[in-house]
């Protein structure tokens, strides 16, 4: 197989870049990537060689597109612009690539009949009421998303991404796309940007920074490692049914306060050594992806299913990695003291 990989140099794609080469090594992985600030080269360049090519571009580049499309036999498109308070100050370049990028795509899979798997987020169903029974205090209660749950999205990303989806749905019913989508809860794990909530407080605490929270912090985030997620994308990928969608998830739901106190105390910090700052506009309330579709149907199951061992796992390679995040430290914490966060 000749894979392409949208957004092969972002946290969430490179990770699945990493997955395909370290276990599928029949697999040719072409990424294409415009290397915004969250696409990163360093994610894949030990990768890259006669298995892994890496293509400076944009996904709306429709010639440069539709050259790629052609030569390759499925896609896998992870390239968006996917962070919340950056969508809140101007939701311009989501517009351009969740929504634009996403119909070139769409039209040079058409074109060139290449299966296609579109990687979406589970922020398109809005957010679920609150509860304080989580995992761990009564496991498995509580409302949950399915592939039933109507799309109801509370910010300009999350709208561009329902967006999209929408898009998927219609070049497959209407041009016979043969193509999937998933939708995701939130991932973490080594390469996330540092402006995410989970790298921001770890290298917060590296760079001897007081972590932060928003409002509460009883927003309540279901949470997956990236490498579950990467295994989920290629399981519906190559035995998902066309013109599904596959909501992935690890039962991982966890407040946003637990989590940052977990890193203080793995850390060596005091659980209370932290800051609440004002919260973001219109702040989802809680996530909670039910996956027993992907389960049942394509056999997935996570192999992250201790959060608190993830984390570990997590904060081990930031330690380790410095130099891969240290540059870009100052200007992401000016960037949201601008904004009282």
């Amino acid at each position: 197989m000749k894979l392409m990989v949208t957004g092969g140099a972002g946290f969430i794609g490179s990770n699945f870049v990493r997955y395909v080469y370290n276990n599928h090594p029949d697999v040719q992985i072409v990424v294409l990537d415009k290397l915004t600030y969250a696409g990163n080269k360093a994610n894949i360049e030990d990768l890259l060689g006669d298995r892994v090519q890496l293509v400076v571009g944009d996904i709306c580049d429709a010639p440069l597109v539709d050259k790629l499309m052609s030569e390759v036999d499925a896609c896998v498109h992870y390239a968006a612009e996917s962070h919340n308070d950056n969508s809140l100050i101007d939701p311009s370049p989501f517009l351009h690539s969740n929504v634009v990028g996403t119909y070139t795509l769409l039209e040079a899979a058409r074109k060139y009949d290449v299966r296609f798997h579109h990687v979406s987020t589970d922020e398109v169903y809005g957010d679920l009421p609150l509860r304080e029974d989580l995992p761990g205090h009564g496991e498995g209660k509580g409302e949950k998303f399915t592939t039933e749950s109507r799309y109801n999205p509370s910010s300009p990303y999350s709208s561009t991404k329902a967006a999209s989806d929408m898009l998927v749905h219609g070049w497959t019913r209407s041009f016979k796309v043969r193509a999937t989508i998933s939708n995701c809860s939130n991932n973490y794990g080594p390469y996330q940007h540092i402006e995410k909530f989970i790298p921001r407080q770890i290298t917060n605490i590296l760079s001897g920074i007081t972590p932060k929270l928003y409002g509460t912090g009883k927003n309540v985030r279901d949470w997956i490692h990236t490498e579950d997620h990467s295994r989920a994308v290629w399981t519906i990928l190559t035995k998902g049914k066309i013109g599904e969608t596959y909501l992935i998830g690890a039962n991982g739901e966890q407040d946003n306060k637990t989590v940052l106190e977990m890193i203080l105390k793995q850390m060596g910090k005091s659980p209370d050594d932290y800051e609440q700052v004002k919260d973001r506009p219109g702040h989802d309330l809680r996530y909670a992806i039910d996956s027993t579709k992907l389960r049942t149907e394509l056999g997935w199951t996570p192999q992250f299913t201790d959060f608190e061992s993830g984390l570990k796992h997590t904060i081990d390679w930031y330690t380790e990695h410095e130099d891969w995040w240290r540059a870009e430290k100052d200007a992401v914490e000016a960037k949201y003291a601008k904004q009282g966060q």
